[in-house]
């Protein structure tokens, strides 16, 4: 069975996802979902101590959060409904969600074959359906500042340098790569929020036995975590780094985004459900979004001391390594053989990525119009292909294989992207400055 029948099957069996509700202890979050006899217990540990004292406020982020964390567990049978138990939504919450789990779902859907329309792949159905508006009983201010361990991030703290006294680094799950390039911006691990996310191993077995799999809006859930952070330590800026590049489509003549909950899109709906249903006095925005990622690489290449460190391989990031065997390796090599010499990239992945015949496919849906960019992190074609017209031009008359390759398509030369600058953005004021 395919699994566009596998995923009507399911719907079939299970016609139910419950989200029960969560226990907070005081270092840590608990939240219990189900469907049918399967129940699921994702967690997330803070430090001890830090949710002791329990407000309305406080509840409410963490029921938003729970909201965030059930489409990754929805996924598996994708029931048509979803019961919510707990916290409370309204009608135009109600849509808000269904409007994320859709658009954050669509490489999901399209990878599984799955015809899903926005009307009846979810109902969500809440005990209690009246509007909740809190206010944030703190004082807040400064910056708390997501790392990735990319270099995204890395170019965001370093523009917020000035600021680096009143700035948190936000980490989930900290790793090698994400810690060491905290560390070298100057940054100790009294200046890291670094929770541990869980999931529930029920899950996992789910999969195994051959329930359904796929990419699901993990971007909302740093959004709505973050938020819940920035409120416990006090912080007024959640910063990220996301750029105007993760706005285009993935799929050549119709809408599908890999990372739609990077989205200005998204950005946008964020800071509305802030103002409408949690308190904007704590304000979320992308401090690269008018930048491209073409922009970025070049300003990251004038930070040397981050390259034997940074690293936002998918596939390596449980060994802090670059794979040099995907997609979204094979970008960002292509990205900085604009800036860096071909020995200087050998010494960050590992092996020259452009002399390498059989990513011959991949070279292509990074650059190609009328093919599939890969589901990666990865930006416009446009500025791939400024990027390879100025490798090319570095490196003179001796290419590797796929440059060589891409050279004798005699490309035409591409726009410079030097003054880009996306003017549809949520930067606040005072920091406009650092961008231009």
């Amino acid at each position: 069975m395919d699994n566009a029948g596998k995923y009507r099957e399911l719907r079939e069996m299970h016609k139910e996802f419950i989200y029960h509700g969560y226990d907070i202890a005081d270092d840590g979050i608990f939240f219990h979902f189900s469907i049918d006899d399967y129940h699921f217990y994702p967690s997330w540990k803070t430090e001890s101590g830090l949710l002791k004292n329990v407000t309305p406020f406080l509840e409410y982020i963490i029921f938003n959060l729970g909201m965030a964390e059930l489409v990754s567990y929805w996924k598996c049978a994708c029931p048509p409904v979803v019961k919510v138990k707990c916290g409370s939504l309204d009608e135009k919450q109600c849509l808000w969600w269904k409007k994320l789990y859709f658009n954050g779902l669509g490489e999901f859907f399209y990878r599984n074959n799955i015809d899903a329309d926005f009307d009846s792949f979810m109902q969500i159905v809440p005990d209690d359906n009246g509007k909740r508006k809190y206010s944030c009983e703190r004082k807040v201010g400064g910056y708390l500042v997501a790392v990735g361990g990319g270099k995204d991030s890395v170019v965001s703290l370093e523009l917020l340098r000035k600021y680096h006294d009143e700035t948190l680094c936000y980490i989930i799950n900290p790793r090698g790569a994400t810690v060491e390039c905290a560390k070298v911006a100057g940054f100790d691990e009294s200046k890291i929020v670094g929770p541990r996310r869980t999931i529930d191993r029920a899950l996992l077995e789910r999969n195994a036995d051959g329930y359904l799999n796929g990419h699901t809006p993990f971007s909302a859930v740093v959004a709505f975590s973050a938020y819940l952070f920035a409120y416990l330590y006090g912080k007024k800026y959640i910063v990220l780094s996301n750029e105007s590049s993760a706005n285009e489509t993935y799929v050549s003549g119709r809408q599908g985004n890999h990372q739609y909950s990077k989205s200005t899109e998204f950005e946008r709906d964020f800071r509305s459900y802030v103002t409408d249903y949690l308190d904007d006095g704590i304000q979320y925005f992308s401090l690269l979004r008018p930048w491209s990622e073409w922009q970025i690489a070049k300003k990251f290449v004038t930070y040397p001391q981050y390259f034997p460190v940074f690293q936002s391989c998918n596939l390596g990031s449980k060994t802090d390594t670059w794979c040099a065997d995907c997609a979204k390796c094979l970008y960002v090599y292509i990205l900085l053989s604009a800036f860096l010499d071909d020995e200087t990239l050998v010494k960050i992945f590992g092996k020259n990525m452009l002399d390498c015949e059989k990513y011959e496919d991949m070279f292509d849906g990074l650059v190609l119009d009328g093919k599939d960019k890969p589901f990666e992190c990865v930006g416009t074609k446009s500025e791939v292909r400024l990027s390879l017209y100025m490798a090319i031009k570095r490196r003179g008359e001796k290419l590797p294989y796929l440059l060589s390759r891409y050279a004798k398509t005699n490309p035409p030369v591409p726009q410079s992207m030097d003054n880009y600058f996306d003017n549809d953005n949520f930067v606040p004021q005072h920091l406009i400055g650092l961008l231009k």
